[in-house]
């Protein structure tokens, strides 16, 4: 094949077993052949609607296997994929698809009227709705191989970050990016081909995808996609289809743990669970340990495809609230701001490089430049080493609250917070003080029913954290601001909190 891309992967995998189960959706399953099959027609039917190489395709939906025809698809002709958060309002998507120059859209029904009302200032020119009329399409369109070139320096996916701050900026992830990190995923998790992953955590962000998903096509698992997280239905797949392997955000598997449900859960099948998108709080890992359940915690993101550092079974109690040590491909250092290394235990800042980390960003050459440093990707994560070379994610040097020349990072308190059995979420953030320049105030959502007093939940820390480190605040909220793929958006707590 002269395709050495993602969009060979359905043909190569149908040549090896086509008839094993490649996807599940609704209780209907796609083989490995059928997904070729259609991945062909697809792009057959994009490229006489003028899709040539280069040229990009959007998708926005919710998890469905017409998102991973798209992909494959666009792979196949040598165009560039741009996947669209659901949760986005329409002046936002129109940005994306306008900062992309995406020439075509696919899109589900769900999202037929916020499309129908995206300004007409963008490139698409051609739009297909998911369902019936798609059927059609592949059902007339044909599915003679198509082999264009396609190799691993090309770009694969323009994937927006979450944009916590400003503009999202586009990470340009190459096919190589991908494969590189999908060969990470085997040899560090250790799948095999009777995998069968539950993908609940939406394909739209890139560990749902990357981490999870394409790993598990490549090796020739099965992935049972839902179209949105939801708990107890969580604990009816697990058992219906004997999965084996999850991914989610600390916020998603807390949920599991709380639930009426869970301490009687049949869940024998499961083998692999792994977290990431935030530090895992301690007492979530204690209240899988007490299920006979490991977290494989990680530490990535987007601009890396996404894997970085990984925390293995084997140390996932010694090292508890490690994020691991570098995948397999991946060279992981933590840095002072010259770029000198850090001390056992001293912060600095993380830096990556490997086949697996992005050239850069759509279009943005000077934000690209200022994000390297001698070519090494600048994080603007904080993170400490033990003397095992264990990497301890401690928070964004950004969110750090320097209070009277001391350094606090908040998810240290936020992990203790967490402890206390009324409280469900928390975020600690720094609010201006007159004598320390700013001191630490929490923001914590109770569990339902719970009457917290703010004064008892801070005394409670007393002995347990540095004077310096107790939060002189504490407000209640009934949730925190999240981004689609579960992560704290630090910003709009710091907006809505900050000044009351």
């Amino acid at each position: 094949m002269r395709n050495e891309g993602l969009g060979s992967w359905p043909a190569r995998r149908a040549r090896k077993t086509p008839h094993r189960t490649a996807l599940i959706h609704g209780g209907t399953p796609t083989s490995y052949a059928a997904l070729h099959e259609r991945t062909t027609r697809l792009a057959h039917a994009l490229r006489e609607r003028g899709v040539r190489r280069g040229d990009r395709v959007a998708y926005l939906g919710p998890n469905h296997p017409s998102y991973l025809e798209t992909l494959f698809a666009a792979g196949t002709l040598g165009a560039v994929f741009v996947p669209l958060n659901t949760r986005l309002a329409g002046p936002e998507i129109a940005y994306q698809l306008a900062d992309s120059g995406a020439k075509a859209l696919l899109h589900a029904p769900s999202h037929a009227g916020l499309v129908a009302g995206l300004p007409g200032h963008t490139d698409v020119r051609t739009y297909l709705e998911t369902g019936p009329d798609y059927e059609e399409i592949l059902a007339s369109s044909t599915d003679e191989p198509i082999d264009a070139p396609v190799t691993p320096d090309d770009t694969c996916i323009i994937m927006y970050t979450s944009g916590t701050t400003g503009r999202p900026k586009g990470a340009m992830l190459t096919h190589g990016n991908i494969t590189w990190n999908a060969l990470n995923v085997l040899v560090d998790t250790d799948l095999i081909a009777d995998e069968r992953a539950l993908v609940s955590a939406p394909l739209f962000h890139t560990a749902g995808l990357n981490m999870l998903t394409l790993p598990v096509l490549l090796k020739g698992g099965t992935c049972v996609l839902v179209e949105a997280f939801d708990p107890d239905a969580t604990f009816d797949l697990i058992a219906r289809h004997r999965i084996t392997f999850m991914f989610g955000v600390p916020t998603m598997f807390d949920q599991l743990s709380r639930h009426s449900r869970w301490p009687a859960a049949d869940l024998s099948s499961l083998r692999i669970l792994t977290c990431g998108g935030s530090p895992v709080p301690t007492p979530l890992i204690d209240a899988y340990q007490e299920r006979g359940l490991t977290f494989l915690q990680g530490y990535g993101m987007t601009e890396a495809a996404p894997g970085t550092l990984f925390l293995d079974a084997e140390h996932a109690i010694t090292k508890a609230g490690s994020a691991g040590v570098p995948h397999f491909f991946s060279d992981v250092r933590v840095v002072r701001p010259d770029l000198t290394p850090v001390d056992t235990d001293e912060p600095g800042e993380i830096v990556v490089r490997g086949p697996h980390v992005m050239p850069g960003y759509w279009g943005l050459p000077e934000e690209t430049a200022a994000t390297f440093a001698d070519g090494w990707f600048r994080s603007g994560d904080a993170a400490r080493v033990d003397e095992d070379g264990y990497v301890f994610v401690v928070d964004r040097i950004k969110d750090m609250i320097i209070s009277g020349g001391e350094n606090i990072y908040p998810a240290e308190i936020e992990d203790i917070l967490l402890t206390h059995p009324d409280i469900v979420e928390c975020a600690v953030i720094g609010v201006p003080d007159d004598k320390w320049g700013e001191v630490p105030r929490a923001v914590v959502v109770p569990r339902e029913g719970a009457a917290l007093e703010p004064d008892e939940v801070l005394a409670s820390l007393s002995g347990r954290l540095a004077k310096y480190k107790i939060p002189k605040s504490l407000v209640l909220a009934d949730e925190l601001p999240r981004t689609a793929s579960g992560k704290l958006l630090k910003s709009r707590v710091r907006t809505r909190y900050g000044n009351q």
